[in-house]
């Protein structure tokens, strides 16, 4: 294997959301560093429709504050929804969240340990910065949300390759209103997701959480394409 394909897979396969960070600020010119790998993704037709907001200080404080009493005061405002169905992919969302809340030692019956995991969450587990990803609305807006997907897998690799570590947030995505009224974002732009980043805390047993991958046979069909799936 070449070194530079050798780099990329020990890049990308030791790459994952630890769920505690350090409170260190990153460098400015490491974050604008990140910021200029995750602008190379592609995009359908080059429309390149991210819109990045990085907060950090007391911006970062300010929202999580705001996303907790929105959380306390039970109000959502997503602009997608998060429905798993009824099979295999709310079956893998389970065993997600059983690996999470076992890590933290909250059994299944600890209403209020199970409540703090989410409080957590929209602390951005400590992390000292997040990107919140806003999208514009084209179409139905599932190329934009891929083009989207791909610039956050460029910004996790960067922040990895930098020694850094990064988790996408989903449930930010889940109080949109109280994020664009924090951050005086348009309301025609959606929330996706965010990634809380920083140093990850090493000490914590939330650090190191394997969630694992299905074998590539689940997921992958070839055709006129011998050998791939060859068990090795």
């Amino acid at each position: 294997m070449p070194a530079t394909a050798s780099f990329f897979t020990d890049l990308v396969r030791t790459r994952h959301s630890p769920r505690q960070f350090l409170p260190t600020p990153l460098p400015a010119m490491d974050i604008r560093g990140i910021l200029e790998d995750a602008q190379t993704a592609p995009s359908n037709s080059n429309t390149q429709p991210w819109h990045v907001h990085i907060i950090s200080g007391a911006a970062r404080d300010t929202l999580s504050n705001e996303l907790l009493k929105a959380y306390e005061e039970d109000q959502t405002s997503p602009d997608f929804t998060s429905d798993y169905g009824e099979g295999i992919y709310r079956e893998r969302s389970h065993q997600h969240a059983a690996i999470v809340y076992g890590a933290r030692g909250v059994e299944r019956s600890d209403r209020e340990g199970r409540t703090e995991v989410i409080r957590e969450n929209l602390r951005f587990y400590g992390a000292p910065h997040v990107a919140l990803l806003f999208m514009p609305v084209l179409g139905d807006g599932v190329r934009t949300a891929g083009d989207i997907g791909m610039y956050a897998q460029n910004f996790l690799l960067s922040l990895t390759a930098r020694g850094y570590r990064g988790i996408p947030q989903a449930v930010l995505g889940v109080y949109a209103d109280t994020v664009r009224k924090s951050l005086g974002v348009d309301d025609e732009l959606k929330l996706l997701f965010g990634i809380a980043f920083g140093i990850g805390d090493q000490t914590s047993p939330m650090h190191d959480i394997n969630m694992g991958r299905i074998p590539l046979q689940q997921s992958v069909v070839v055709h006129d394409t011998p050998g791939v799936l060859d068990n090795r």
